[in-house]
């Protein structure tokens, strides 16, 4: 991949990444781009289920959902996150031979929603999209009123992502440090080094946060108003028998996302529980009710898997893309909430061209640490 020549001086730098989800290994391989000696520190193990973070857990969607109803800043960076997985997927299907599993599967969006504001967003951000009756579609639409048709949405399959994006790491010599727990940081204003809570210190030049749910806690004594909680989303698992869905389906904040193999996920939720990674039987049930609602053929099915992963909330899904102000070699990239699937690619690159000294191709002024 070609490097980036004004990032040359960067070749000798090393970077402490903490986080090992896609927000994290999207930002080593961004920093490997530029030249730069990257670690990763990861708690748990990177593309695991283990560990209770939303990257392995998530559907895979690869869109914002309902973006007429979110500010500018948050639609930019997910829809030209979005548009770079094609690319990145193809690459890591390439050097890897994990296939990501990128699809342009479409959604449907069915009503109820504000289908004036929805069709002007669409025409004025140039994406595709028409009114279709729910009916031309193998769903139960349960509102009156046409649905939306999105065709060139796209997801992936974020377990096999993470895992073609950790053999890459792997591969182009990043070193990946699992197991590994760092302390919460004292308040200080320059960052050399940084303690596990094993005994050891991890030395680096500079050091990027991407760990998602769990920054808080790590920069408490340097938070001031970083605004990220834990969000818990549980989600179930079913195997469809003829493939009887081929495109996503969302309705007033539940989503249906059919894979290639059959699969097809039925979530989420939204639970403030803190970090706990729990399943519960109500859920489980109302989950059910509404996968059912929408396609009959489900009543007859098992739930194969029922699992939950914590997003980190943030205030309007903005997150945090910056130098922290007042800790020198310290840089954010975290609290993507619901979209750091989406988000992750731009969000990486803008990071790592801030870590380098480059001017991010993408503003970054409404990501700025909360002061």
């Amino acid at each position: 991949m070609s490097q980036h020549n004004s990032s040359q001086h960067m070749s000798n730098r090393h970077v402490l990444i903490v986080g090992g989800g896609i927000a994290g290994c999207m930002t080593a391989m961004k920093l490997v781009e530029r030249g730069c000696q990257v670690t990763v520190v990861e708690r748990g193990e990177i593309a695991s289920q283990q560990s209770g973070e939303s990257s392995w857990a998530g559907a895979g969607i690869l869109f914002p959902l309902l973006p007429w109803m979110y500010r500018d800043a948050v639609n930019q960076l997910t829809l030209a996150g979005a548009a770079m997985y094609p690319t990145i997927c193809r690459m890591l299907l390439d050097e890897t031979g994990i296939d990501p599993e990128y699809d342009q599967s479409g959604m449907l969006v069915l009503p109820a929603f504000d289908a004036a504001q929805a069709t002007a967003w669409c025409a004025a951000n140039q994406i595709t999209a028409s009114a279709e009756p729910a009916a031309d579609y193998p769903v139960q639409s349960l509102s009156p009123g046409d649905a939306l048709w999105l065709p060139l949405a796209g997801q992936v399959r974020p377990p096999n992502l993470l895992k073609a994006l950790r053999q890459w790491l792997v591969l182009h010599g990043v070193t990946l440090r699992e197991h590994t727990q760092l302390t919460p940081l004292a308040e200080i204003d320059q960052l050399e080094s940084w303690e596990t809570t094993e005994g050891e210190t991890l030395h680096a030049d500079k050091f990027v946060v991407t760990s998602g749910a769990w920054s808080f806690e790590l920069l408490r004594a340097n938070a001031m108003k970083l605004n990220i909680k834990p969000m818990r989303g549980q989600i179930l698992l079913y195997q469809l028998p003829h493939r009887e869905l081929t495109h996503m389906v969302y309705r007033e904040g539940f989503y249906l996302v059919p894979r290639k193999d059959g699969m097809l996920l039925a979530g989420s939720t939204l639970e403030d529980v803190g970090f706990d990674t729990a399943t519960t039987e109500s859920v489980k049930q109302e989950l059910q009710r509404k996968a059912e609602a929408i396609l009959p053929v489900l009543k007859d099915l098992p739930v194969l898997k029922h699992w939950s992963g914590l997003r980190p909330g943030t205030p309007e899904n903005l997150p945090t893309i910056a130098e922290h102000p007042a800790i020198k070699n310290l840089f954010l990239n975290t609290g993507h909430f619901r979209y750091g699937l989406t988000m992750a690619p731009c969000s990486a690159d803008m990071v790592a061209s801030l870590i380098c000294g480059e001017t991010p191709a993408h503003d970054v002024s409404a990501f700025q640490f909360p002061t």
